[in-house]
């Protein structure tokens, strides 16, 4: 075709400008004329480029900030208008409706103001309203019009001219500008309400396998997400789904304490978890609540690794080790353990506000549980005796008893963990098995008082009495069964002092 007054339009309207002048260049050499709005137009103007502003065509300039543009029938009809019915020609006519056969869209930057922190009144001006329209007219019409929503699908179109595209090409830029402005709604509806199901994400990487060979695993996240929560690897194999799952799990335990701390986790579940004056004292006491299940873990640790600890680390087998940062001296002692990743995380990370789950039965969407804030000095004593002297040791077995899955029992000496029982169906059975671990760890017994953490209420005085056995001082629990009243009864009786904090902290 050639570049004369009857020569087709095509529209650029394009927040990312990456290619924008070589395309349009590429564009009127094949006989089109430029359409463009705003920004668009004052950058290609500045490079030379014949332009066409959008008010020449609907002959109303743009108002209320540029908020109102393209909203306009001499624009939306030239992109719907059905060039094989007669009718719409006509109309076409009839009006002044510019012929646009070409639509370069791009919208505004929602996702990326919402990661820069911006104030709500900023974001919402990043809410595209004249975009998505013309995007969707023109993809409507795709046996007519070509829309374009990806820069790198620019040298592709341009090469198909003069014939083309042909129709299946449109028809799959239409599919993508489609996905392009769902994903793009999906991304404000999840802003305005995190618990939308209308989500969009972005493949991150193919992982090997999912929790077993036969399953196949994607990693992904959202597009207002940072990628892996602010991780960065620094070295090791790919991380697989387990070791995703496991280090996503070691990493919400350290979170909850500003304490020097270290977790151990396998299998998602802690198995040692400890507090200390230095992180070397935190890991040591950790790995000693269960050594033997600690073996090819995750630990996660609040506090960097340095040269000492790193040598200490690598006398072990571990799959993946967190930390804040490692020195250059730990880094060089780790990478003889070539597989071993090493991944470096914010040192505060915001967890996410809310979970799901996929189900038979749909998706399961909850608020997430906090970081546990409870006063040690203030807790809630169900029983005449009270142990003041064991409320940090209490607050902090209730804050590991929270990453443990249900039934779940922790006991706990001053800040560390010394047997954890998890999983059982039944909470009893947890608590034997909280006092086996701790027994295989101490044969020789534990020098000092013991507490014991439940994340759920005790049915039945059995455990208290299978606690009272094991030596166990002081207990906290949520409270709130039908025999609380026998279960303090049954604490009386053995001399234990037990605190409620009537929040319950099961873990499916």
């Amino acid at each position: 075709m050639s570049a004369n007054e009857l020569s087709p339009f095509a529209l650029l309207s394009l927040s990312d400008k990456a290619e924008s002048v070589s395309f349009a260049r590429g564009l009127i050499a094949a006989g089109f004329r430029i359409l463009s709005t705003g920004g668009t137009a004052k950058h290609l103007t500045e490079h030379g480029i014949v332009v066409t502003p959008v008010a020449d065509v609907t002959g109303f300039p743009e108002i209320m900030a540029g908020r109102v543009k393209t909203l306009h029938p001499r624009i939306h009809g030239g992109l719907l208008a059905r060039r094989d019915v007669q009718s719409d020609v006509l109309s076409m006519v009839e009006h002044g409706i510019a012929d646009i056969r070409v639509v370069a869209v791009n919208l505004y930057p929602f996702s990326q103001t919402v990661e820069k922190g911006a104030a709500p009144a900023e974001i919402v001006e990043q809410i595209d309203i004249g975009g998505p329209a013309m995007i969707r007219a023109a993809a409507k019409n795709f046996q007519h019009v070509t829309t374009l929503v990806d820069p790198a699908d620019y040298a592709g179109f341009l090469a198909a001219l003069p014939a083309g595209p042909d129709l299946a090409a449109r028809r799959g830029y239409a599919a993508k500008a489609f996905s392009h402005t769902a994903d793009y709604d999906a991304r404000i509806a999840s802003w305005f309400d995190p618990t939308s199901t209308r989500e969009s994400f972005i493949e991150m990487a193919s992982l090997r396998y999912g929790e077993n060979p036969h399953q196949s695993a994607r990693l992904v996240r959202r597009p207002d997400e940072a990628p892996l929560g602010g991780w960065e690897t620094l070295q090791g194999k790919e991380l697989s789904y387990n070791n995703l799952i496991d280090a996503d799990a070691s990493l919400a335990l350290v979170a909850e304490f500003d304490e020097p701390t270290c977790a151990i986790i396998k299998h998602t579940n802690p198995a040692g978890c400890a507090s200390a004056p230095t992180i070397h004292a935190a890991f040591h006491r950790a790995l000693a609540c269960d050594s033997t299940s600690a073996f090819g873990g995750i630990v996660a640790l609040n506090r960097g690794v340095d040269a000492q600890l790193a040598e200490t680390l690598a006398s072990s087998f571990w799959e993946v080790i967190l930390a804040p940062h490692f020195t250059d001296e730990a880094l060089v002692i780790l990478s003889a353990k070539k597989n071993l990743r090493l991944l470096r995380h914010s040192g505060g990370p915001e967890l996410p506000a809310w979970t799901s789950r996929d189900t038979c039965f749909g998706r399961v969407i909850q608020a997430a549980d906090p970081k546990i804030e409870l006063d040690p000095l203030h807790l809630d004593w169900a029983t005449s005796k009270r142990s003041p002297e064991l409320a940090e040791s209490l607050v902090f077995a209730w804050r590991i008893c929270k990453h443990v899955k249900s039934n779940a029992i922790v006991l706990a000496h001053g800040t560390t963990a010394v047997g954890v029982g998890a999983g059982q169906m039944s909470r009893v059975d947890s608590v034997r098995i909280a006092f086996e671990k701790m027994q295989r760890a101490y044969p020789d017994g534990v020098e000092g008082p013991i507490v014991l953490a439940s994340d759920a209420f005790f049915p039945f005085r059995d455990n208290i009495d299978v606690a009272a056995e094991g030596g166990v001082v002081a207990i906290i629990q949520p409270g709130g069964s039908r025999r609380d009243d026998e279960v303090i009864a049954a604490c009386e009786e053995h001399g234990i002092a037990m605190a409620l904090t009537g929040t319950r902290h099961f873990r499916h």
